[in-house]
């Protein structure tokens, strides 16, 4: 049993197994929770959408059938991206609605009132743009719309900056893993599907680390802190 729990816990974080396993509409819904559901911060957005560029033809196939590449990758950019920015929209309202309730509730397993705090950091320091830059940084990318949500953001600022932040993330994830697959296995007979779980691990090194660092050692303001009605 405990063999059992644990060989689910490690699938749970493997972003191949949502693929295998519950094909496009889990992809979108995952884009989705993550962006719009302030539980959806564990989920493997970066590396997710790295591994659906590569099995592109595949996830597409099962909504219309198609051998051609080109194609596929631009279905899959903008059923995703409108996945995303419903998400986002979501966290927004979700953020205007009951934002200055979650700087009071206090933590539980699934939230941590530092994660919300951190994105409220990024998003003063950066105005608009940090819900574009918001959009390649795990945990942050989660928090961001509801910030921008709780602080007023003018709703047209906010669709623009949304809109343009979640394409550029969709279209560089697809397209990272979609050609660099294709040119590992060209040119050097090296199939990334066989190495999956390094890229992965390398994926969320290089996207989470610095998030962690700025946790673990940055200064969380906590406390003499005030938010629109």
């Amino acid at each position: 049993m405990l063999d059992l729990l644990l060989i689910t816990f490690k699938d749970l974080l493997n972003p191949e197994f949502y693929i295998q396993n519950g094909g496009l509409w889990l992809l979108l819904f995952i884009v989705f929770a993550e962006t719009g559901l302030f539980a959806g911060f564990f989920l493997p957005g970066d590396s997710l959408l790295f591994v659906a560029g590569i099995y592109s033809l595949e996830l597409v196939n099962e909504l219309v059938p198609t051998h051609n590449e080109y194609f596929a990758l631009l279905v899959l950019l903008v059923l995703i991206s409108i996945a995303g920015i419903i998400g986002n929209y979501v966290g927004y309202w979700f953020g205007k609605r009951s934002g200055p309730y979650l700087f009071k509730k206090k933590d539980t397993f699934f939230y941590r009132k530092k994660y919300l705090f951190q994105a409220k950091d990024f998003y003063d320091k950066n105005g608009g743009g940090a819900i574009v830059f918001a959009r390649f940084l795990p945990i942050i990318r989660t928090f961001a719309p509801i910030v921008a949500g709780i602080v007023q953001m003018e709703r047209k600022k906010f669709a623009f900056y949304n809109i343009v932040g979640c394409i550029a993330w969709v279209f560089s994830m697809l397209v990272a893993g979609h050609f660099l697959y294709a040119l590992c296995l060209n040119k050097f007979n090296f199939d990334l599907k066989a190495h999956l779980e390094i890229i992965v691990l390398c994926i969320v090194g290089v996207t989470t680390i610095p998030v962690l660092i700025k946790l673990f050692f940055g200064k969380a303001k906590t406390t003499n802190t005030t938010f629109p009605e």
